[in-house]
Order: structure tokens, then C-alpha cells, then sequence
């Protein structure tokens, strides 16, 4: 175990050792980490000291000189950005430093900052989807001046889609440049509302929704060790989506207040704006009470979900996922999403007897049409519903409505 006590401080960040040391610890750092992490601080403060900086110096460019140094003097540990960025948050954190300001320096960077407003402020798109369809402008226009857009032609447009869908999903292409040529045509950038001019994607690999089989679920939940932290928390995980239906987003943004104990109902943030309260089945509410009760580590964070080792940051979407494929590997069943879960829900519902407008609701979709896709997957209705094909040796009468 490392002496945090024999780590000697001078210069100019010695000040701030015990605070960035409290942080460390409610981020939930262990003791030889946090020891490290101080030392690295000791190396940056001594190496302002000796270059006559203040600690206000230390940006981005002294940041690359002070690593390339620190990996020449023959340090092992804490060489890349990454290493620093615990400090340099702490210190920007403290108003040591100033922030990073992410400041657009051209026109179309204006143009696409407004653009991204528009759609998380205007249209309440969530934050991802508003980035994706900005990426997509941003591939659009190219960084050629904005003034061209009063120019622009159905044939640029057109040509452009063809591209893209060559390299891109289509789907997002489209939906992408049709939100934003609808926004240029509201701020009056161009004369026609050109998002018309784009056609609709083709519905042909949309055939069933991908879900994962009921037994491949419980496999997945028996596999959970819910006797340590890891696999109470990935249990609760897996049961909020098998169960409820939610996105791999809307877990990882749970949080301790959205979840109403006495009532047995969920807050569920949505897409965008939307917010949802949802009942909380026992089993679900169980797996929930296990991992906040007995092994949710203590963090600064009112998150439901958090990582496991330092920091104890929020567990992200993505975490979310990487839950599922890593659950998948260990119970050896074929790796799927997380999305996949939510498919398994909507088709038990269908199974259980549940219409399509009752579907709808549990997954939020604001429009049935959205839930229709899940009538494809149940070939078993769809096997009664289907009329059986006449013989050729039927009789006519038989073949013909009674009017």
C-alpha cells in the first residue's frame, strides 16, 4: 500500500492537494490510484515551477509538452490525456483553470450549433439524435460557404443521398438531411423546402424485429451471480429491459427519485422532452431494491446505475449495452443489444394476448404504426388469421361470400 503522506507537493498546484485528493475519493478512486494521481500532480506542479508557469498556464499546449517530458524523464504510469484528465477536470472544476470552450470559428460551425438547437430545443429531439443528424449536415455541406444554400438545386440533393447511401445506412442519411434542409427552409437559408424532394427508404430489410427467445432471457438472468455488486447490478439491468421494455438510454438515465417505491411505478425520461410513469412489476422492483440496498457503491451521483471501479461515473448507454453483450457471452447465447431486449418484451405482450395500441403504450410509441412492425413477428396469429388457400376441387359456391 502506497504512503499518500510521502508524496511531497511544492510549487505552484500544492494548494490544492487535499481537495483533488477528496475528489479522487468520492469518485471512488482506491487508495494506491489516488496515490498515483497526487504524484502526477507533485510531477506538474514541480514541472511549472521549474518552466516560471502558474497553475492558470497549464492548457492544452503545455499539456503536450509536460507529457512528452514526463515520458522522457522514464515515467511509467499516467502518459496520454487520458492519465491527466482527472487533474485537469479538478482543476478546471476548482476555476484553476479555464474551461474548454467549444466556440464555433466559421459559418457552417454557427449554422450547425443552430441547427442542433433547433432540433433538442424546438423539435425536442433527444442530444445522440440531434448530433447524428448534425453529422450528417455536416457531410452535406462540407464545409463550403453557407451562401451557396440559396443555389441549391433537387439534383444536388438527389446526388448527395445516392452517395451517401452507398457508404451509409440509409435511413439515417435520409431522415438526417430531410430534418435539415426543413430547418434551412424555416430560417429562410433556402428558397424551396427541399426535404420534399427526398424519397422515401425503402421498407425492404425491415421484416421482423430482432428479439431475443424467453429462454434465452432466462438464461441470461440465471447466469447473473447476484451475490456481488457486478451481478446484482446487471441482473436489475437486464430485468428493467426484459421487463419494461426501455431503451438502453433510458436505464442508463435512471435516477433514484424516478423510482416511486410506495406507488410501484417508474419515471421514465423518453426521447426528447417526454417523460413516462410506468407500473413497477414486484420482480423488477426486487432486482432494483437488491442492487440499491445491498451493493450500489455510495456516489455523488443520484444515477440508479454506475460503474463499478473508479470513477463511480453514471453507467452510459453504452455501459448499458456492454452489459448485455458480456451477459451474453457468459451464458452462451448468441450476443445480441440491448434493443433486442425491448423486441422481447413487445413480443411477449403480443403473445400474452396484448393488442397492438396496448404494446404502444408500455413502449411509449407515439404513434401505432411505429409498434406495427411486432404484428410481423407473431407467426403463430398471424397463421390463424390467415384464410386457408381454396383446393381446385372446391365448389364454386363454396368459394363466394354469402352476400
Amino acid at each position: 500500500m502506497r504512503d499518500l503522506a510521502k508524496v511531497k507537493v511544492t510549487g505552484p498546484l500544492a494548494r490544492y492537494v487535499d481537495g483533488f485528493v477528496a475528489t479522487l475519493e468520492g469518485d471512488g478512486y482506491r487508495r494506491d490510484s489516488v496515490c498515483h494521481h497526487v504524484e502526477l500532480l507533485a510531477h506538474v506542479s514541480h514541472w511549472l515551477e521549474e518552466h516560471k508557469l502558474g497553475a492558470i498556464d497549464f492548457t492544452s499546449t503545455s499539456v503536450d509538452e509536460f507529457l512528452r517530458a514526463r515520458e522522457t524523464q522514464g515515467y511509467a504510469r499516467l502518459l496520454t490525456d487520458k492519465g491527466v484528465a482527472p487533474l485537469l477536470s479538478y482543476l478546471r472544476a476548482s476555476g484553476v483553470i479555464p474551461g474548454v470552450l467549444a466556440t464555433p470559428d466559421s459559418a457552417v460551425d454557427r449554422l450547425l450549433v443552430s441547427f442542433r438547437e433547433y432540433l433538442t430545443q424546438e423539435r425536442g429531439l433527444a442530444r445522440s439524435t440531434a448530433r447524428d443528424y448534425a453529422r450528417v449536415a455536416r457531410r452535406f455541406v462540407d464545409d463550403d460557404p453557407v451562401g451557396w444554400l440559396d443555389q441549391l438545386s433537387v439534383a444536388q440533393v438527389l446526388g448527395f443521398v445516392t452517395d451517401e447511401c452507398h457508404r451509409h445506412v440509409s435511413g439515417p442519411v435520409v431522415t438526417g438531411l430531410r430534418a435539415f434542409l426543413r430547418y434551412c427552409y424555416l430560417r429562410e437559408l433556402t428558397a424551396n423546402n427541399l426535404a420534399n424532394a427526398i424519397p422515401a427508404v425503402a421498407d425492404v430489410g425491415q421484416s421482423l424485429a430482432k428479439s431475443v427467445p424467453p429462454g434465452d432471457v432466462r438464461r441470461l438472468l440465471e447466469s447473473c451471480d447476484r451475490t456481488t455488486a457486478s451481478g446484482s447490478r446487471n441482473f436489475a439491468i437486464l430485468s428493467v429491459l426484459a421487463r419494461l421494455g426501455l431503451r438502453a438510454r433510458e436505464v442508463a438515465a435512471m435516477e433514484l427519485t424516478d423510482i416511486d417505491w410506495r406507488r410501484g411505478e417508474l419515471t421514465v425520461r423518453g426521447k426528447g422532452p417526454r417523460v413516462d410513469r410506468l407500473p413497477l412489476p414486484v420482480d423488477v422492483g426486487e432486482a432494483l431494491a437488491d442492487w440499491l440496498a445491498s451493493n450500489r457503491p455510495t456516489c455523488t451521483h443520484r444515477r440508479v446505475f454506475c460503474r463499478l471501479l473508479a470513477p463511480l461515473d453514471p453507467l452510459s448507454s453504452a455501459g448499458v449495452s456492454a452489459v448485455v453483450a458480456t451477459t451474453c457471452r457468459r451464458a452462451q447465447v448468441p450476443v445480441t443489444r440491448a434493443h433486442a431486449l425491448r423486441h422481447s418484451a413487445a413480443r411477449h405482450l403480443l403473445r400474452s394476448g396484448s393488442n397492438l395500441s396496448e404494446i404502444a403504450q408500455v413502449l411509449r410509441h407515439e404513434d401505432v404504426a411505429t409498434t406495427s412492425v411486432y404484428a410481423k413477428a407473431d407467426h403463430a396469429t398471424l397463421i390463424r388469421a390467415a384464410q386457408p388457400w381454396p383446393s381446385a376441387s372446391a365448389p364454386l359456391a363454396s368459394l363466394v361470400s354469402p352476400s
